[in-house]
């Protein structure tokens, strides 16, 4: 049947599309302290899993994940911490397990650690008690690391599974990042029903990757510069701003962490700076989530 998609009945077509959908929008009547928007920054730290999580086992491409590990996450620590703004890092956990003093040092830093997977698996290929096992076992990895339970969940390559966004409310996370159905927050439907589990919505035009990715298979290049990428996520921000809504962005350290490329991130707080509130993607969702009633 799927390799003949025209022959599928409406009822079969309605119940693909009702297992997950974007239910009520979330965007709030304001922001905290009068912020004219909300900037919710985001790192992917998937370092050596971004081969790996792909069946990958080349070292020069370990390598480059390293170098998010080494230069790439105290680059971007850097300009956060004298800019005083939070975010979140998402992390797959054998990350974590390879260095659990980098998780250590995010969170000390006042940052969000949230969960990226085990090894930055495609959900999409797993089956649900596989998959459930996986996502319990990076909330078991996380937990001491960062002082508390992670609340938020990001599926790795935004692939998932039918079964992923039933694991995500079933384990209790107040969140998931990871689908593109708004620009604002929105709480998510499963199989036609309110899930309580808000929707902080990524994007492919606000990820770094898609614009400064190197690849050999397939054989990609960056096809934007550092400047006209800016120029894309800086219409995104002004835009948020005027129309008081959310401004997500996805980075990965192994992507914007060069000399040439951090500035992009040091920019784009500027520009945002004295207008928005920045905020880690769990705050925003508690917040949203407040003001419209989903939480006490």
């Amino acid at each position: 049947m799927a390799e003949q998609p025209w022959m599928m009945a409406e009822d079969e077509v309605r119940a693909l599309l009702g297992r997950v959908r974007a239910g009520r929008s979330l965007s709030p009547p304001h922001w905290p302290g009068g912020a004219r928007a909300a900037v919710a920054l985001s790192f992917d730290c998937d370092h050596e899993t971004f081969e790996l999580g792909g069946g990958g086992r080349a070292i020069g491409r370990l390598a480059w994940g390293e170098y998010g590990r080494r230069v790439g996450v105290p680059r971007i620590l850097d300009v956060l911490g004298r800019h005083d703004v939070p975010a979140s890092f998402f992390m797959p956990a054998m990350c974590a397990r390879l260095d659990p003093d980098e998780t250590r040092r995010i969170v000390a830093a006042g940052h969000e650690v949230g969960v990226h997977g085990w090894l930055h698996e495609n959900n999409s290929l797993l089956d649900e008690a596989t998959e459930r096992e996986l996502v319990q076992r990076s909330i078991d990895t996380l937990t001491p690391l960062i002082g508390e339970r992670p609340v938020g969940f990001r599926s790795a390559n935004w692939d998932l599974s039918a079964h992923t966004c039933r694991i995500v409310a079933d384990l209790g996370f107040t969140y998931d990042s990871s689908l593109m159905a708004d620009e604002a927050p929105y709480e998510l439907l499963l199989d036609g029903q309110p899930s309580g589990v808000v929707e902080i919505p990524v994007e492919w035009l606000r990820d770094d990757a898609v614009y400064l990715m190197f690849n050999r298979n397939p054989a990609t290049r960056p096809y934007a510069t550092p400047d006209e990428v800016f120029a894309i996520f800086a219409r995104e921000l002004d835009a948020a701003i005027a129309e008081g809504g959310l401004f997500q962005l996805v980075m990965h350290p192994f992507v914007i962490g060069y000399r040439s490329r951090i500035w992009l991130l040091e920019a784009l707080i500027e520009r945002a700076k004295n207008q928005v509130w920045f905020a880690t993607h769990a705050q925003v969702a508690q917040w949203v989530a407040q003001q419209a009633g989903l939480t006490s």
